[in-house]
């Protein structure tokens, strides 16, 4: 869950999520932002595929679609990257309509690297990072 946008410095806005539970792996469990890369300082953690690399792989991986042509529907994963650059913990933040469907995706998700951690004025936090997807006539397709 995030908190309100909050004070960094003068000039600087951060987006600090509130995380209630135990997550195996984050540095420092107070401190998770939300980069905003808009703002000079913050870097967004970097994953080792492209969009259109991930999107295959859910469209080739994700079985409930298979016999859907017609499916439409929309969610969104969180996958939170710990100082690392390792998934502490991934997701699904906005559900689609079939809890199967949410599970094959977020399995998908789960299985992605990081080769670098986000960074808030060059030093390595946790962050979180939203993945908003659409499926429109039975294909998944990242927004």
């Amino acid at each position: 869950m995030l908190t309100p946008i909050s004070f960094i410095s003068f000039s600087q806005f951060v987006a600090k999520a509130e995380i209630k539970e135990d997550i195996p792996g984050l540095c420092d469990k107070r401190n998770v932002y939300t980069m905003l890369p808009m703002f000079d300082g913050q870097e967004e953690a970097v994953c080792t595929m492209k969009k259109t690399e991930i999107e295959k792989i859910l469209n080739d991986s994700v079985s409930y679609l298979k016999d859907k042509p017609n499916y439409i529907d929309k969610g969104m994963v969180s996958i939170i990257i710990n100082c690392k650059g390792n998934v502490a913990q991934c997701k699904i933040d906005n559900k689609t309509k079939a809890p199967e469907l949410d599970d094959q995706v977020v399995n998908v998700f789960k299985t992605l690297a990081f080769s670098k951690s986000g960074k808030l004025n060059g030093k390595n936090v946790d962050s979180m990072t939203l993945w908003s997807f659409e499926i429109e006539n039975g294909k998944i397709k990242l927004k």
